[in-house]
């Protein structure tokens, strides 16, 4: 497993449940999928289009499908995993409306993560004439994977039009968590939803 773990997979791992099934829908090469299943034994699969990414998780020994998820999950029946994860992928995604309602077909609950773009340093870069590049924003704006922006703010009031009801979140900064202000101070969302 990668030495170097991600601030955000333990807040996402106190929502999950040991024992539990999980999807982790654009899970890269795997660091992931590998860290829940030592930290709460849980089933785990994972959906990836690259390549490269996928020989990764298959050499980790993870059960992974290629395919890309603008495509949708028609492949999985409802509720039928205890726990799906977006984790920093939904910023890549075309179809946003398609595929949080995907996911919250396919999982009993869900976890989405995204970078919060209203972060003050974001809105600095932005007042300067720049786009941001930061720790959660690490791409220049002209090979950046990300073809969405959005907020704190933004999230909320999608979810709240098309029927995900959020459960908790956790806003974090540099791995810390942050309690005021969050969509100013908070450079990274953590939500927990369901179907409302």
């Amino acid at each position: 497993m990668s030495t170097k773990i991600r601030a955000d997979f333990s807040a996402i791992a106190n929502w999950i449940q040991p024992d539990s099934s999980l999807l982790d829908l654009g899970c890269g090469d795997g660091d992931f999928l590998e860290y829940i299943r030592a930290q709460k034994n849980v089933q785990t699969y994972g959906v990836e289009i690259s390549d490269l990414s996928v020989l990764a998780c298959v050499e980790k020994g993870l059960d992974v499908i290629q395919q890309d998820l603008e495509a949708g999950l028609a492949l999985f029946e409802n509720q039928s995993f205890d726990m799906v994860v977006l984790s920093q992928t939904l910023q890549t995604i075309h179809e946003t409306e398609s595929i949080l309602n995907e996911i919250v077909r396919v999982g009993k609950e869900c976890i989405i993560s995204f970078p919060n773009f209203a972060h003050w340093s974001h809105r600095i870069d932005i007042l300067l004439g720049r786009m941001p590049v930061s720790k959660s924003l690490p791409f220049d704006w002209y090979n950046t994977p990300n073809v969405r922006v959005l907020t704190i703010a933004d999230f909320e009031a999608l979810a709240s039009k098309i029927g995900i009801k959020i459960l908790d979140r956790v806003i974090l900064h540099e791995g810390k968590e942050i309690k005021f202000c969050a969509n100013l101070l908070g450079s990274l969302a953590i939500y927990r939803v369901q179907s409302a």
